[in-house]
């Protein structure tokens, strides 16, 4: 098969950004696949766009120590490789590294898609894929690292006093009544921004930027089943909700309950 018919369009239709939304040219990316003029063309389109700190490998066992060494912002890396399939190399790099990897297959079925991220991988793309997509997809999962790494830093040694509830993030624990109760990460960093704006009304687009990372089109459906289930663990009755309230039409606020 001609490599090229693997991309949709070529590196033409990847249009250089004018003002960036950060420097990215001292990112490494390591890119696993093995054949070769794949790889290089990905380098190609990535190096358009400002990056320019490419690792590549081209077998599993190469991308395991080379990743070990090279410590890179993101991983794209190939399901179909020669020595180890890109799924244990995944749970490999896993055992050390958290950075974003993301799946390149020539399968499409959703069981490999699954299998995929369930073993650590943050994102699958299928070929034929577009140029321009890999570009951004790997932008979009560098955001969202920064955005994690700034949240952290921004929670270092704060608490929170809500009611009956106590936040301790520097511990990242939760107290109800004296009583600790565990929430996910998505629910913690919920409650978190939440706190930190108590008493503000906080739009459904906004906790959708600053707790998933992302812009644009928001999803409600995943905002609701979060909040829901962080008011079963923080209400004393979710369905009369005293602490987390809805404001209609506006968004949710965090306020200090009358007792």
């Amino acid at each position: 098969m001609e490599v090229r018919s693997l991309f949709e369009d070529n590196r033409s239709s990847v249009p250089k950004e004018k003002k960036d939304w950060a420097d990215v040219s001292n990112k490494k990316i390591m890119l696993v696949d093995d054949e070769k003029d794949i790889t290089d063309l990905i380098e190609e389109v990535l190096r358009i766009d400002g990056f320019h700190n490419i690792i590549k490998a081209y077998n599993g066992m190469d991308a395991i120590d080379l990743c070990r060494n090279h410590n890179p912002e993101a991983i794209i890396l190939d399901i179909m490789l020669p020595d180890i399939d890109g799924i244990e190399v995944c749970k490999r790099i896993r055992e050390f590294s958290y950075c974003p990897i993301l799946f390149l297959s020539s399968k499409n079925d959703d069981i490999d898609k699954i299998l995929g991220l369930n073993s650590g991988g943050d994102d699958y793309v299928t070929k034929p894929f577009s140029p321009r997509e890999i570009v951004f997809r790997i932008k979009a999962q560098i955001r969202r690292q920064q955005y994690s790494q700034a949240a952290k830093k921004n929670l270092e040694s704060k608490t929170f006093q809500i009611g009956n509830v106590f936040i301790d993030s520097d511990g990242y624990q939760v107290y109800k009544n004296g009583i600790e109760i565990e929430l996910t990460a998505r629910e913690f960093g919920l409650l978190m921004f939440l706190a930190e704006n108590a008493n503000k009304i906080i739009s459904k687009e906004r906790l959708y930027e600053q707790v998933w990372g992302e812009y644009g089109a928001i999803c409600d459906n995943t905002i609701m089943v979060h909040i829901r289930h962080l008011r079963e663990k923080i209400e004393d009755d979710p369905s009369k909700p005293q602490i987390l309230l809805t404001v209609k039409g506006l968004g949710y606020k965090l306020v200090e309950r009358d007792d």
